[in-house]
């Protein structure tokens, strides 16, 4: 047989020898044919970084990731990936991962500005005190500092109580002047009380004689033990006839604040705000305990301060209310709060009197600010305005990496939750017949099914969004913290949509339009153009002078939401005393014979049996009879015979039957704010 005198050596490579095979050379059978590629991956890479990793473009990775529990519809380039997603496209790709032992980045200089290192004790000199004021809403605090500097900030503050932090800088007749914190006392502004301490050097606690120990007393004492301030204790309302200073004492000792009287450090001096008595004394104790601390500063270099308050004022823009801790501040210099900057064009007291200078311990209000710091902020004074740019540009960015590694967590706790669901309903499908399978899940998404108008009003009236505005970074910082404290979502979802400083604009109006929600004020205004146009677009305005009115008014809008129950009112009781039965047509039908025995029945209001205290049947009656005639009323003392709308109910002897009526009554929300 014939065959081909030259077969190619693929077929024939066991027969023929390598040297007639065009000089090919044989593979040896130990060596790879597709050796895997490594790619160096780290946690946290984004899709564009991967993408180079691998030498491939980015629609790589996506098609890689579509049929995956991964939501596709967040995946940008500079997204990041979790280790799964990354392992989950090496995967497919058919290469090795190793994991690189640090990503070494290029390390991005530090530009922030921070404090300077502690000054030389020779360049130290005396400074007066910081003192703040804290208390009990309504224990006098106040008055007290109204006394002690002789100006009427109390018959200005709305309700009586403090609505944001005031720094005063007070002159006493011996000359030496302190500076006063006074912080609310209402327990919405606890994180306020909380700033006041950290910057303060003594708290003056102010507590009533005639009231004792209450809730925000106890948090002012937490508030100046973790910011390790010595305590100052005035006894307010020592004028009154039931004032007990001794019981205050007493009450003092559970929280570790020991007086003088009872062999601790904490003076004690019995006052009155009202009258003036003993204020002096006050005064001087607080002088006294500040020497002993030997209060220094230094007043040369850079300036370093806190913000106490901000706020935005129409004709001077944002405004800071802040203490000076070092240096002196003048007008020209350049600041840095937060992720703010400011060249100082304006300084004011408390009076709104003029400032050229400011030292340390000094309140002083500051105009020039590019933007509104928060309260609580460092201030620290730099060279020039570009360096204040540098500074709020790299905090920025700071905040937005920060941000960025929150997203990333938040991502993965997603991931984790949507694997978990996956799991789960892979385990709830995974035994049944196919036909059951799709009948559940047709069942689901049944449920799922768009809402039809009548139903989505319904859904819509279980949320309630807000816009809160208010007058100072503080005011709206305490009403945050409140609405915080919000645990009634399972009855009304209360959601903040929007919320600043600032009078009421065009652009909350456009916001509560668009929302269907409702606009809070506090202590702004709404000018009458603003109020037209809500009114044309149905959106409320509702404006408070007192924070807890505000509150009370939310949670009135957040009851007024919520269906009506019913309430039950009793007319009548009467005592089953015989059963019978009557015939009707061809069927018999059970029959109560009883005795009114308080109230009265009326045939056209409910009824329900009642036997061993249970309820056994709820309805109507088809008959009243008073011996054989039909009545609409049986009264007291008055026998009467009853046939129910449900022939299936069987009377006993001994049994109860009460009439009643259902009254619709409106539901209170179970939000306590805490006041």
């Amino acid at each position: 047989m014939d065959g081909p005198t030259d077969p190619p050596c693929s077929w024939v490579r066991k027969v023929v020898s390598p040297e007639n095979c065009e000089k090919r050379p044989l593979r040896s059978q130990s060596s790879p044919i597709n050796p895997k590629r490594d790619v160096e991956v780290w946690v946290g890479m984004t899709v564009e970084e991967l993408a180079r990793a691998m030498a491939k473009d980015i629609d790589y990775i996506y098609e890689a990731l579509l049929n995956t529990a991964f939501d596709m519809d967040s995946l940008e380039a500079n997204s990041h990936l979790d280790e799964v997603w990354i392992k989950e496209v090496i995967k497919k790709a058919g290469m090795k991962l190793r994991w690189s032992k640090l990503k070494q980045e290029k390390v991005r200089e530090n530009k922030n500005a921070v404090r300077r290192p502690q000054a030389d004790p020779a360049l130290l000199t005396p400074r007066f005190p910081v003192v703040t004021i804290m208390g009990h809403v309504d224990h006098g605090k106040t008055t007290l500092l109204d006394k002690l500097r002789k100006t009427q900030v109390a018959a200005m503050e709305v309700g009586g109580i403090t609505q944001h932090i005031g720094a005063f800088l007070v002159s006493l007749p011996s000359g030496e002047k302190i500076t006063f914190l006074d912080t609310p006392g209402h327990a919405a502004f606890s994180a306020m009380r909380a700033r006041g301490a950290q910057v303060t050097d003594i708290v003056v606690l102010v507590v009533a004689a005639d009231d004792g120990v209450m809730k925000q007393t106890v948090e002012s004492i937490q508030h100046a033990q973790e910011a390790q301030v010595p305590i100052v204790l005035a006894i307010n309302k020592c004028d009154k006839a039931d004032a007990d200073p001794e019981k205050v004492k007493k009450e003092l000792l559970a929280y570790d604040v020991v007086c003088e009287d009872y062999g601790g450090d904490v003076q004690a001096v019995h006052v009155s705000a009202l009258t003036g008595d003993n204020l002096t004394a006050l005064a001087e104790a607080t002088v006294a305990l500040s020497e002993m601390l030997e209060l220094k500063a230094d007043p040369t270099g850079p300036v370093e301060g806190t913000v106490i308050e901000s706020f935005t004022d129409k004709g001077r823009g944002p405004v800071t209310t802040a203490i000076i801790q070092r240096g002196t501040l003048r007008k020209g210099s350049i600041l840095v709060a937060g992720r703010s900057w400011a060249k100082v064009r304006l300084m004011f007291d408390e009076n709104g009197r003029t400032l050229n200078e400011a030292y340390p311990s000094m309140p002083v209000g500051i105009v020039g600010w590019r933007d509104l710091p928060s309260a609580g902020d460092e201030i620290l004074e730099v060279e020039s305005e570009p360096r204040a740019r540098e500074v709020v540009d790299w905090r920025k960015i700071e905040q937005k990496e920060e941000k960025d590694r929150d997203d990333l967590k938040v991502m993965e706790e997603q991931r984790k939750e949507h694997q978990e669901a996956h799991r789960k309903a892979r385990e709830k499908y995974g035994s049944l017949h196919w036909k059951k399978r799709s009948y559940i899940k047709y069942l689901e998404r049944k449920e799922q099914r768009p809402l039809k108008p009548k139903e989505k009003a319904e859904k819509d009236s279980n949320v309630l969004p807000i816009i809160i505005k208010g007058d100072v970074d503080g005011s709206v910082e305490a009403i945050l913290n409140l609405l915080d404290t919000y645990d009634a979502s399972h009855e009304c979802e209360l959601e903040l949509v929007h919320f600043g400083l600032g009078d009421i604009s065009e652009n909350d109006v456009n916001f509560a339009e668009t929302f269907d929600g409702i606009i809070y004020g506090f202590n702004v205004g709404a000018g009458k153009a603003i109020q037209q146009s809500a009114a044309q677009k149905g959106v409320k305005i509702k404006l408070h002078k007192i924070i807890y009115h505000l509150i009370e008014d939310l949670q009135e809008e957040l009851s007024s939401r919520l269906p009506h129950r019913l309430e039950e009112y009793p007319i009548g009781e009467a005592c089953i005393l015989a059963t019978f039965s009557v015939t009707e047509g061809k069927r018999k039908v059970p029959v109560a014979g009883c005795r009114v025995q308080k109230g009265q029945l009326e045939k056209q209001k409910k009824f329900k049996l009642i036997r061993n205290g249970q309820v056994i049947w709820k309805g109507s009656l088809t008959s009243l009879k008073h011996h054989k005639d039909d009545v609409s009323v049986i009264k007291t003392g008055m026998d009467c015979g009853l046939i129910l709308d449900e022939e299936k109910v069987e009377f006993k002897v001994g049994d109860e039957v009460v009439c009643y009526e259902e009254n619709e009554i409106p539901a209170k929300t179970s939000w306590d704010p805490g006041f």
